[in-house]
């Protein structure tokens, strides 16, 4: 899909407040879809899977689905595959920081826990949850259990939820989404934007106001990230049940004003080339006029979910 630069323009500058409001409902629209048909089977699909490379809004769209699900009766709970990742020894976190070490990979993830535990969580057993301390780099067990009562849905979100070698139950226990962003940005002069590099930008804000990151260090990881996402998740999107596309067209104007000036700051890298080329001609937008609501608070702050 792509959309024109233009027209997102002339959205902002005619009618921001309808825009952000048509964007932000054709998003909820889909989930609502999907949330449906979660509904429907919930007795046979218990467990929901969400996947999807960094910056798609897999946060959001799991507790989007939590919160319609649980209005209309049916309790869900939700899980991050990221507090199953192994802990890390001191010489893989070195590694990490010089880059030698893939924290993209799939075996960082304790599969044989997480489908234990799932399985378990299936059968209306009770599990203690683990806990991953992103500071200290380690996964401890929280304290809190979780038992699934009959009818209820649990919601898995986490890049390598659709790998069957890291999630083991069979597929029909299971509903599949994999969600990102694929709308193409097009420019005026046939050049277009790549979705990548939306996911980019939404991880540089979401990396500075969550993570303590600076833009250079976001930017300095993408390579890597890349490289991951070829080779560990895209390769198993074909197994979602529904596809989510997560682009929020006004988001771009969103990301100029905190972004535009440090990315112009940054020594010649072609890897922004086309983000600064996006941001400098795009129409800017108050964050004040986007509600909580929105999945574009998971990157810029302030939304009804706690990230």
């Amino acid at each position: 899909m792509q959309i024109k630069l233009s027209e997102i323009n002339y959205s902002i500058k005619n009618n921001a407040a309808g825009f952000i409001d048509e964007c932000d409902a054709a998003y909820c629209g889909r989930i609502r879809e999907i949330a449906e048909n979660i509904h429907k089977n919930a007795q046979k699909r218990p467990i929901v899977l969400i996947s999807g490379p960094s910056g798609s809004g897999k946060t959001t769209t799991a507790m989007t689905l939590e919160k319609m699900l649980d209005e209309w009766g049916i309790e869900t709970h939700t899980l991050s595959m990221d507090n199953y990742f192994f802990t890390l020894t001191e010489e893989e976190v070195r590694l990490a920081e010089e880059e030698k070490f893939d924290l993209e990979s799939p075996d960082r993830v304790d599969a044989e826990l997480l489908s234990s535990q799932l399985a378990d969580i299936a059968a209306c057993k009770t599990v203690n949850l683990p806990k991953f301390d992103f500071k200290n780099h380690s996964r401890v067990f929280s304290g809190k259990t979780l038992t699934r009562k009959e009818g209820e849905i649990v919601i898995l979100e986490g890049i390598h939820a659709l790998n069957p070698s890291v999630v083991t139950l069979p597929d029909d226990q299971t509903t599949r989404i994999y969600v990102s962003v694929r709308t193409r940005v097009e420019f005026d002069d046939d050049s277009l934007l790549h979705p990548e590099k939306i996911r980019l930008m939404r991880r540089m804000i979401r990396d500075t106001i969550y993570r303590d990151r600076e833009i250079t260090e976001t930017l300095k990881m993408f390579n890597s990230v890349q490289r991951g996402e070829n080779a560990f998740i895209m390769p198993y999107k074909y197994r979602s049940t529904y596809d989510v596309d997560t682009f929020i067209p006004f988001e771009i104007g969103l990301y100029k004003k905190p972004l535009l000036d440090k990315l112009k700051n940054i020594l010649l890298d072609e890897r922004v080339a086309d983000i600064i080329k996006t941001l400098q001609k795009v129409e800017p937008l108050d964050i004040s006029l986007v509600p909580q609501i929105s999945l574009i608070r998971e990157f810029v702050g302030n939304g009804q979910f706690d990230y």
